[in-house]
Parts: structure tokens; C-alpha cells; sequence
């Protein structure tokens, strides 16, 4: 089993919160949007995956994918910044995500946290919302989960302070 703990949206503002919520996390997950001065200090704290936002520069874009697959236990996963979400999956990932379908697909970029299975292609749709303080959410948010072999479980929403 592992823990996983999922961010996005950072923005160049790692709230101090993060490490306490993300302790007990044996990875965590960044799904873009880094911004500066954010990746360091995670990969110091956990392992970390992650995939480059649309604001995110040439060092981050060095160090991360646009896309990662990779298998956490026995589950599939996607994580890509822009991916849209169920019934409205952007044109870049439309192909692939029909025919290739993962079990567990992480976006950011919306700023907007889902949560949604899509019983089309049998596939947990993730979106952590945002933790940085730029753009127009009005609570930062995270989401910690477990993996064990097949199964994604005991999935928290962490509310940050408002913005």
C-alpha cells in the first residue's frame, strides 16, 4: 500500500501546511503549475512525480514530462497538467484516453477540484484543486489517497486556509 499525497496549482507558493498534511505520504504528486522554488523542497521531503504546467519554465519542463504514465501498485495512472475531465477531456488527450484508457487520471490546471469516475472508460478522474495563492479559487486545497494493488482508497479533500 502506498500513500500518495496530490498537489497542483502551486503557483511558487508551498504553503508550510503541506508538510504536515503530506507527512505520513510515501509519494507525492504534482500535477503542474510548479511555479519557482516549489519542486526542491518536496523532493527533498517525499519522492516526487510530477508533470509541467502551462506557467512553469524551462527548468521544471527539464525535470518533468507533459505527460506521465507510470503504474503506482497495480494501478495506471495519467497525470497531465491540461487533460479537461470527464464528458469534457481536452482535444490533446481525447485520443488517447479512449483508446488507451488508464484507471486513475490526474489533471490540474482548472484551479477547480473533481473528483468523478467516468463509467465509460472505467476511470477515477482526480482533480486536487489548487494550492497556491494565485488564480481566482477561493480555498486551497489538497487530496491525500492510498493505492493498495487495484484499489484507490481512503481519499481525503485537505482544506487549506483561504487565500
Amino acid at each position: 500500500m502506498k500513500t500518495i499525497g496530490l498537489i497542483s496549482d502551486t503557483h511558487g507558493y508551498l504553503d508550510p501546511a503541506v508538510f504536515k498534511h503530506f507527512e505520513t505520504c510515501d509519494e507525492i504528486w504534482h500535477a503542474g503549475d510548479f511555479g519557482e522554488n516549489v519542486a526542491g523542497p518536496l523532493a527533498d521531503f517525499k519522492p516526487l512525480r510530477g508533470v509541467w504546467g502551462n506557467i512553469d519554465g524551462k527548468e521544471i519542463r527539464s525535470d518533468f514530462p507533459e505527460h506521465n504514465r507510470f503504474s503506482c501498485e497495480m494501478v495506471e495512472v495519467w497525470m497531465t497538467h491540461i487533460g479537461g475531465y470527464p464528458g469534457r477531456y481536452a482535444p490533446q488527450v481525447k485520443p488517447d484516453i479512449y483508446t488507451k484508457p488508464p484507471k486513475l487520471f490526474i489533471t490540474g490546471h482548472s484551479h477547480i477540484l473533481k473528483v468523478m469516475f467516468d463509467e465509460k472508460i472505467k476511470c477515477l478522474h482526480i482533480n486536487p484543486g489548487a494550492a497556491g495563492k494565485s488564480g481566482w479559487h477561493k480555498i486551497r486545497t489538497l487530496i491525500r489517497f492510498c493505492v493498495s494493488e487495484e484499489n484507490i482508497h481512503n481519499l481525503a479533500v485537505i482544506e487549506l486556509v483561504k487565500r
